[in-house]
C-alpha cells in the first residue's frame, strides 16, 4: 500500500488554553517516537474541551490523522514500540476510506418521465434536491414561504410588532425551521453520511471547523447565506425552486401518485414526490390523511425555554476561567429522572442566544432557540421538557397531537396576552406557585414581548409537577440553573413531529412513488439526521431509476 494512503489517529492530545495548535506536531512526534521532520502533514480530527478540573486548568482534546514518511514501514513496527505509543495510536486508516468521495450516479433525461418534486425546502428537502440534481435529475422544489432574504424581513417585522404572516415566518420559508436557530451539527446519529452532510454544508460557506469540532454549529447568520449557496448550486445543476407555491392536494391514480397540485389549481405531473414539509404543516398532514396516507401517531415532548446571563452558565461550567477568550459560551445537556413525575431534559441548548417566536398558525404561541455564529449574546437558554405520549392525547386520531399542541399554543397566547407576547414566569415564583408580576436581574430576549404571570394556565398539570420537581435537581448538575430570577418562557411544544408517515423498505408510504422524508415525516430530530434522511430518499429513488 502506498505511504501517502495511510494515516495514523492519535487521540487525547492536550493542549491548554493558551497553547497553539502549532505545538500539536511536536506533541506528535514525541508520542509516535518520532522526529517532527518526518511528519508531512497533520489534520484535526475533532476538538473537545476538557473542563473536568475547571478550578485549576480547562483543556483542549484534539485527536488528529497523521501522515508520515515510511508510514508503512513504522505500522509493521507498532508492536515494537513502548507502552504509551499502544495506547495512543488508535489505529489506522486509509484516506480513500477515511474520505472517499460521495459517488453520485448519473440518470439519464431518458429514463425518468416526469422530474421529481421536493416538497419543503428544510435540510431533508434541500440535501435531497441537490442530490437529485447532481444526478441530472432536474428536481423541483415547491416551498410554501418566502426566499430567505424576504423572510428574513418578515420574522424582523413580526418580532417589532407587525404583522404575523402564517407562510412567511420561523417555521415556513428558505432554509426551515432550522435556519432560525442555533444551526448545532452535533447529532447522536452514527450515520457514514455525516461526512457528506458537513462537506456539503463546507463547500456552501460554512466554517470549516464543522468538520472537526465536538459540538460544530453555523449559527442563524450564517446558516442563511449557506441556504442561499445551497438552492443556486441546485439551480445551476438544473433543477427550479419555486416560492410561495404551497401542496394543496395529489392526484393519485391506480395506488401510485401522477401529480402535485399546487396553490389550489396547478396540476404538475410527477412520479416521485418527496415530503418534506417539517412538523409544523399541519394543513398539509391533513390533506395527506385525507387522501389515505398511512399517518401514526407519535411520542414527543413539551415544555418551556429557560433563560439564565450566559456569564452565569460559564462560571458554572468554567469557573475562574469563564470570561477566557479562547473559550466558547458556555453549554450544558442535563436530565432530570423522577420516581414519581416524569423524566425533565434540556434540549437545543443556544448558547449566547436569544428565545424566539416560532409559530405558525394565527393566535397562538410557541417559543423556539436561536444563536448566531459567535454566540455572544448576553444570555443564554435551553428548552426545557417532559415527554409526551400518546396515550396522553385525547383520541387515536392519527393527528391527535397536533390538536394537544394547538390546545396548549392556545392558551399561552391568551395567558401572554392575545397579542403574541409569551407568558413568562421567574424560577422562584414557579417553584412557589405563584405567577410573576414582575422581570428582575435577568432581562428575556423573546420578542414582540413578554407578559408575567403563571405558566400553569397553559401547560400541563404533569408538566408543571414535572418541572418543579427537577429544577432543584438540575440546579445540582449546574449551579445557579434554578436562579430565583431565572425566566421560564413557555411554551416549547413543537420539538418534533408528533406524527409518523409509515414507508417501507423503499423509503415510500403507502401509496407508491410518495416519498415522506425528515423532520415532519417522524424519522429525524435536527439538521444533520434530517438531511441524511434526505439523502437516502434521494439514494432510493436513484436506485430505482438506475
Amino acid at each position: 500500500m502506498n505511504d501517502s494512503n495511510l494515516l495514523i489517529r492519535v487521540e487525547q492530545l492536550s493542549l491548554t488554553l493558551d497553547q497553539g495548535e502549532s505545538l500539536l506536531k511536536n506533541k506528535v512526534a514525541k508520542i509516535l517516537g518520532i522526529k517532527p521532520e518526518r511528519i508531512q502533514n497533520i489534520t484535526i480530527a475533532k476538538r473537545a474541551i476538557d473542563s473536568r478540573k475547571k478550578r485549576q486548568m480547562i483543556y483542549f482534546i484534539y485527536s488528529v490523522d497523521v501522515e508520515i514518511e515510511n508510514a508503512a514501514e513504522y505500522l509493521k513496527q507498532l508492536e515494537q514500540v513502548p507502552k504509551h505509543v499502544q495506547k495512543n495510536i488508535i489505529h489506522h486508516r486509509v484516506r480513500q476510506q477515511e474520505y472517499a468521495q460521495y459517488d453520485i450516479p448519473r440518470i439519464s433525461e431518458a429514463t425518468l418521465k416526469h422530474r421529481p418534486i421536493v416538497v419543503g425546502m428544510g435540510p431533508s428537502g434541500l440535501f435531497c434536491a441537490l442530490l437529485l440534481a447532481k444526478a441530472g435529475c432536474n428536481p423541483l422544489i415547491i416551498e410554501r414561504g418566502k426566499n430567505i432574504d424576504e423572510r428574513v424581513k418578515d420574522v424582523l417585522s413580526f418580532q417589532s410588532g407587525g404583522t404575523f404572516l402564517p407562510s412567511s415566518n420561523i417555521q415556513f420559508g428558505e432554509g426551515g425551521a432550522g435556519t432560525f436557530s442555533d444551526g448545532k451539527l452535533y447529532t447522536l446519529i452514527n450515520n457514514p453520511l455525516i461526512n457528506h452532510v458537513f462537506t456539503e454544508f463546507i463547500a456552501a460557506g460554512a466554517p470549516p471547523e464543522i468538520a472537526w469540532d465536538a459540538t460544530p454549529h453555523i449559527g442563524t447568520d450564517k446558516l442563511r447565506d449557506i441556504v442561499k449557496n445551497m438552492r443556486e448550486n441546485i439551480i445551476r445543476l438544473g433543477g427550479e425552486v419555486r416560492f410561495e407555491t404551497t401542496l394543496t392536494d395529489i392526484k393519485i391514480s391506480d395506488g401510485k401518485v401522477v401529480a402535485a397540485i399546487v396553490n389550489g389549481k396547478e396540476e404538475v405531473p410527477t412520479d416521485d414526490l418527496i415530503i418534506a414539509i417539517g412538523h409544523s404543516a399541519r394543513d398539509t398532514y391533513e390533506m395527506l390523511l385525507q387522501r389515505k396516507i398511512d399517518i401514526v401517531q407519535k411520542d414527543f415532548s413539551i415544555g418551556v425555554r429557560i433563560e439564565h446571563t450566559a456569564e452565569m452558565i460559564n462560571k458554572s461550567q468554567y469557573d475562574t476561567f469563564y470570561n477566557h477568550p479562547n473559550l466558547p459560551t458556555g453549554r450544558y445537556k442535563l436530565v432530570s429522572h423522577s420516581k414519581t413525575n416524569r423524566s425533565v431534559y434540556t434540549f437545543c441548548m443556544c448558547p449566547g442566544g436569544y428565545v424566539v417566536a416560532a409559530t405558525s398558525e394565527d393566535k397562538q404561541v410557541v417559543t423556539n432557540g436561536m444563536s448566531e455564529y459567535a454566540q455572544d449574546g448576553k444570555n443564554s437558554n435551553s428548552a426545557l421538557l417532559v415527554p409526551i405520549t400518546t396515550q396522553d392525547f385525547e383520541s387515536d386520531h392519527p393527528l391527535a397531537g397536533v390538536e394537544f399542541q394547538r390546545k396548549w399554543e392556545k392558551l399561552a397566547y391568551t395567558t401572554g396576552g392575545s397579542n403574541f407576547s409569551a407568558p413568562v414566569q421567574l424560577v422562584e415564583d414557579f417553584l412557589a406557585e405563584r405567577p410573576s408580576t414582575q422581570i428582575k436581574s435577568i432581562t428575556p430576549t423573546y420578542l414582540p414581548g413578554v407578559k408575567p404571570g403563571n405558566l400553569a394556565e397553559c401547560l400541563p398539570k404533569y408538566v408543571i409537577e414535572s418541572l418543579r420537581e427537577a429544577l432543584p435537581h438540575l440546579d445540582q448538575k449546574i449551579s445557579g440553573f434554578a436562579h430565583p430570577d431565572a425566566v421560564l418562557t413557555g411554551v416549547e411544544t413543537r420539538t418534533t413531529a408528533p406524527i409518523r408517515m409509515t414507508r417501507n423498505e423503499n423509503m415510500e408510504s403507502n401509496i407508491s412513488g410518495i416519498y415522506p422524508a425528515g423532520e415532519g415525516a417522524g424519522y429525524a430530530g435536527g439538521i444533520v439526521s434530517s438531511a441524511i434522511d434526505g439523502i437516502r430518499v434521494g439514494e432510493s429513488i436513484l436506485k430505482k431509476y438506475c
